[in-house]
């Protein structure tokens, strides 16, 4: 099936550096290094040896269910919308999402669910699916510019104090996987007040990149290089769904799975190959914690 047409408006957000603490200081052999003097001007040489580079933990979060919850009569409303606005003008089918199973879906997915569902035949969903997600950008960027984007919508316990800590670390590079589109997913950040805690430029895997949720850690670790300029050392993948701990284990990461959703811990556990690989918490209040099983303290 195609990929999604991300939507042409100029980009939301703009870029900046993450700062924070190193990890670690490596250790030299000092010796004494003698000047020279070229035109004038003192030259010390050059030491030993350089620095090695930091290396880098790359730190993912699913966002329904793992950073945020919907809550309210309004719960989730720009993005349950967005969906209802696309299937309208698109098909013209008065719908929603909540006509078909959802939770660790990506959108694409979800769209085609909901019209299968409704009888839509496989090659017009997939046909007119660009379509489909180009309509539910616009309906996001013009929610996103009335300032109605949040509603329904909060943060999690713990999730802003994590953020923030991972923010002030500069061994580690903070983007999400989450089979919302790329542009939904940062809308979300943006109107909950948390996404200039990510990396910037802003790092992830999103369901506007494939329909299945199983490459987005694999391609969130690429998007590293592209756009950072080196490769992740390690990456740990926090989420929800059984679908997040597959995600993990295919794009080798550690699975750290949170019931802040709708599924059980022996679910999320369940789910992966390698179990030993998989870390079940309640959710994300105890920052130490989760530092402490992402390998980070």
């Amino acid at each position: 099936p195609p990929r999604s047409t991300l939507f042409p408006y100029t980009t939301l957000f703009r870029s900046h550096s993450c700062v924070g603490t190193p990890h670690g200081t490596p250790h030299f052999t000092h010796r004494k290094h003698h000047s020279r003097t070229t035109r004038g001007r003192a030259i010390r040489s050059a030491p030993d040896a350089m620095a090695a580079p930091l290396p880098k933990t790359l730190i993912t979060f699913d966002v329904d269910g793992t950073l945020i919850k919907s809550v309210g009569a309004h719960a989730n409303k720009f993005h349950k919308d967005a969906f209802a606005h696309a299937f309208k003008v698109v098909h013209d089918i008065d719908t929603n999402i909540d006509v078909i199973p959802h939770h660790g879906s990506t959108d694409q997915l979800v769209v085609e669910a909901v019209l299968k569902h409704h009888g839509v035949p496989h090659d017009v969903v997939w046909a007119k699916m660009s379509e489909c997600t180009d309509a539910m950008l616009a309906y996001a960027y013009a929610a996103a510019v009335a300032g109605f984007a949040a509603t329904g919508l909060e943060i999690l316990p713990g999730v802003q104090e994590l953020l923030t800590a991972l923010a002030a670390r500069e061994d580690v590079v903070v983007g999400l996987v989450t089979g919302n589109l790329e542009r939904i997913a940062w809308i979300k950040m943006k109107a909950l007040g948390v996404e200039h805690l990510f990396t910037k430029p802003n790092i992830g895997g999103f369901g506007s990149d494939r329909t299945d949720r199983g490459e987005l850690v694999h391609i969130a670790r690429q998007r590293c290089i592209e756009k950072l300029g080196f490769e992740v050392s390690r990456a740990v993948h926090v989420g929800d769904t059984p679908n997040d701990v597959k995600a993990a284990e295919h794009g080798g990461a550690i699975a750290l799975a949170v019931t802040t959703g709708v599924f059980n811990g022996e679910a999320l556990k369940d789910a992966a190959e390698d179990t030993g690989n998989v870390v079940v918490m309640d959710g994300l209040s105890d920052v130490n914690a989760v530092l402490r099983a992402c390998g980070l303290a």
